[in-house]
């Protein structure tokens, strides 16, 4: 539910609120939560819960403990205690589910790390809150400039300024251990402000910048991830995914998240597959695996030194074979199960189609003799001279 300033200007241009991840209706910010209780009354005798979730730049989060009981609401614009100093963030939940996602981030009520809320911010606040955001992209830029030409190996992605102008949060990455002592002299200098560096990871640049994914949609970690797990090679390996990095790899050149989504079950399917190192011994010699398919429950297995001959067997005949070779049985050969298989295969009913629909393709079929006679007139009659010539 976007508000109106997303709507087009006169020009057909997207007017937007410019207010880059702080809309005042909560309804396009990264990780909303949609209060459901906001229109229920608390029962009788129990005390609201005096803590508030506040929403800074870039969908960060934070939550504040209400001492002063002030009347606060989604979108309310509260100045927050910093250090040093103050912050100016909106509220993005407020009541019960605040307590609920306190417990789910596991944040103490009664922790020292949860600060409070001063007042509702004035317009002096946001006045200067503005300036301060309107100032970020320019400086952006020069501290990129600045960095370049102290030949220092790290990137600037972004700039948060603290709500009261009195801090710049300079966020970078980096490969390596970066001095930048005299950087921030020279930032301390040019922009007359305290200066503090944090290091982010690549993937939570990426989170940060956001972009479109090669799935055509928001990156994952722009909109709804929360938390960054390892992903490793060996996930798309169980997925039996090919190891190219061009197409396994992210916008931000990590292994991409979303390899990990599916990965529990397919771990579950492949509980019933043998390991595909295990040898099937027979009669006829010894198979190797080559392939499997996770979807229809197959493997694919060759005898060694015959290895252009492939053999298709079920997940249960692998087993079966197997476990004859534990016994010590004899085992004729991979071709007496792989007929199995294809006389079951033969078995299976063709679906015909009962609900008596048309065929898809019945325009495709080429006209008949009494089409060609039509369109043989049609000609004659666009030859003819018209009578009025």
């Amino acid at each position: 539910m976007a508000c109106t300033s997303c709507s087009t200007g006169k020009d057909g241009q997207p007017k937007g609120c410019k207010n880059n991840g702080t809309c005042g209706t909560d309804g396009c910010n990264k990780l909303t939560v949609f209060d459901w209780l906001s229109n229920m009354s608390l029962p009788n005798g129990t005390e609201p819960f005096n803590f508030v979730e506040v929403r800074f730049k870039n969908g960060r989060k934070h939550f504040f403990r209400n001492t002063e009981n002030l009347s606060l609401s989604m979108g309310d614009v509260v100045a927050t205690e910093a250090n040093p100093g103050h912050d100016v963030g909106m509220v993005s939940l407020a009541g019960e589910l605040v307590r609920v996602q306190m417990r789910k981030k596991k944040v103490s009520p009664q922790s020292d790390e949860v600060l409070k809320v001063y007042r509702k911010a004035s317009q002096k606040d946001i006045d200067i809150w503005q300036e301060a955001r309107d100032r970020e992209e320019k400086m952006k830029v020069r501290a990129r400039e600045i960095a370049i030409r102290l030949n220092l190996s790290m990137k600037i992605s972004d700039i948060e300024f603290q709500g009261d102008a009195s801090k710049a949060t300079f966020y970078y990455t980096a490969d390596d251990r970066v001095d930048f002592r005299e950087l921030i002299k020279e930032f301390a200098r040019e922009f007359n402000t305290r200066i503090e560096m944090r290091q982010i990871g690549l993937r939570q640049e990426a989170s940060r910048l956001g972009g479109i994914g090669s799935c055509g949609r928001e990156l994952c970690c722009s909109t709804w991830l929360t938390d960054f797990r390892s992903v490793s090679t060996s996930a798309a390996r169980y997925q039996q995914l090919s190891l190219n990095p061009q197409k396994l790899a992210g916008q931000c050149g990590k292994l991409k998240c979303c390899l990990n989504y599916e990965l529990d079950t397919y771990l579950e399917a492949l509980k019933s597959f043998p390991r595909t190192d295990t040898k099937l011994y027979t009669k006829k010699g010894t198979a190797v695996c080559q392939k499997i398919d996770i979807f229809q429950g197959v493997l694919w297995y060759a005898y060694e030194g015959e290895w252009m001959n492939w053999h298709k067997l079920t997940a249960e005949q692998a087993n079966k074979i197997i476990a004859s070779n534990r016994k010590k049985e004899s085992v004729g050969s991979l071709e007496e199960f792989e007929a199995v298989l294809q006389m079951e295969e033969t078995k299976k009913p063709d679906f015909n189609n009962v609900v008596g629909q048309d065929s898809l393709t019945r325009f495709d079929k080429p006209k008949g003799s009494q089409g060609k006679r039509r369109n043989k007139k049609r000609k004659k009659k666009k030859g003819k001279p018209s009578k009025n010539a």
